[in-house]
């Protein structure tokens, strides 16, 4: 597995996987980053790809010092399941 690239031009993060490509798309407004889709190909499916896709976007936002919105369902549960990540949300 590749690392998670943030793809500013596109508007994702993206992690490539035997060729497959798995993305989080999201909105920028200031500081503030809204995850709205994510998507993994059926190929990668059940392969814990989404979830490494989301952690990586997740410890690049944190090192930014950016605030996170989970409109995304796929991020607000990976939110939830790992509380280690609840300070990054926006209130």
């Amino acid at each position: 597995m590749s690392d998670v690239v943030n793809n500013k031009a596109q508007h994702r993060f993206e992690l490539t996987v035997d060729g497959h490509r798995a993305d989080a798309y999201y909105k920028l407004e200031g500081n503030v980053i809204t995850f709205v889709h994510t998507e993994v190909p059926p190929e990668l499916g059940g392969q814990g790809v989404g979830s490494k896709l989301v952690k990586g976007a997740l410890e690049q936002v944190r090192a930014e010092g950016m605030k996170v919105i989970a409109q995304c369902p796929f991020v607000k549960a990976y939110i939830d399941k790992h509380a280690e990540y609840q300070d990054l949300l926006e209130t």
